[in-house]
């Protein structure tokens, strides 16, 4: 698959998605960055912010295909309600006895999905959520000693509420590090939220918009990967970042190298987006907070991280920007 195929391919996605949902551009292009970088989205909102359609949306813009599909996945969408007396197997899957045959086999748990929606992860017990941990860095379960892959597209939007706090437990860090983006939902603005209230009871044309297969996205990824150029001086940017970050009194703990690592597919499906096939210092300057706000722990007082990313980040593109971001 060429670049320009790829490109096709988060077109079609986003064209269905803003169909669906309305107001929310910018969630719509982090969300197919994500998905098509192999990353995960943490979403504090409030309720009743759009959240599963804006999932179910980007669940339904892919079908399911043929070319090494893992044989359990049943659905692409799926959507699970963390609370707190859920355990590890609601999400996994369990063992299960067939009388018939006098032996065990393995029911497959909504994780066996390519598009995941987590409510309100922080709901449920730790338990529960180092098994979802195993999924999302693993990309594998384990039940009853044996190990099941899921598939290579799994790709998970989990929400938390912001002001809810009773019955949750705080997300580790470890758990943290592993979502690629974590986006604060803001309410959407008067025009849109205008239009919502007046498509409100009025059925919609359901227009047949074109879909994606599975493989077309997985496809996209490894094209985006392998074709979208990176500069030496666009990784030593992040690298004098993180340094930076970590030298700063006011950081606690800075950035993780995985971070780091993870951030190149994320800048590099933001290129695509922009219709470029190399990664620039925007790509940096527009992702950084999504990508590193939620991984920094700070000392008490500091409020805004956004402003912390932003004095970090001053050097590091001073001196990309005396460099080219595009091979010659």
């Amino acid at each position: 698959m060429s670049i320009n195929d790829a490109q096709q391919v988060a077109e079609i996605i986003r064209s269905r998605m803003k169909y669906d949902v309305m107001g929310r551009d910018e969630v719509i292009e982090l969300a197919l960055i994500a998905l098509l970088s192999g990353g995960h989205m943490l979403l504090e909102d409030y309720p009743g912010s759009g959240k599963t359609t804006l999932a179910k949306a980007l669940g339904e813009a892919i079908i399911l295909g043929e070319d090494g599909l893992n044989r359990q996945i049943k659905a692409p969408f799926r959507r699970v309600q963390f609370t707190p007396d859920m355990l590890p197997s609601d999400i996994t899957g369990v063992m299960v006895f067939d009388g018939q045959k006098n032996d065990f086999y393995f029911r497959p748990g909504p994780v066996f999905s390519l598009v995941l929606l987590v409510d309100e992860i922080n709901r449920t017990s730790p338990k529960v959520q180092s098994a979802m941990l195993e999924c999302m860095a693993e990309g594998q379960v384990t039940v009853d000693n044996k190990t099941y892959q899921l598939d290579e597209l799994f790709f998970v939007i989990a929400t938390q509420n912001p002001l809810d706090s009773v019955g949750t437990y705080p997300l580790p860090v470890a758990q943290l590090d592993r979502f690629l983006f974590k986006v604060k939902m803001e309410h959407i603005d008067r025009k849109a939220e205008l239009e919502v209230l007046n498509a409100w009871g009025i059925p919609r044309e359901k227009k047949e918009l074109e879909r994606v297969s599975r493989d077309q996205v997985v496809n996209a990824r490894h094209s985006i990967r392998h074709d979208v150029f990176v500069h030496d001086a666009v990784k030593a940017c992040l690298v004098d970042f993180a340094s930076e970050l970590r030298a700063d009194k006011r950081c606690l703990q800075g950035v993780s190298t995985r971070s780091l690592v993870q951030a190149i597919p994320a800048l590099q499906a933001r290129a695509i987006l922009k219709g470029r096939d190399y990664v620039s210092a925007d790509d940096i300057q527009y992702l950084a907070p999504y990508i590193f706000a939620h991984r920094l722990t700070v000392i008490p007082g500091v409020r805004n991280i956004e402003d912390l990313i932003k004095d970090a980040l001053k050097k590091p593109i001073e001196t990309l920007s005396q460099s080219t971001t595009k091979e010659i």
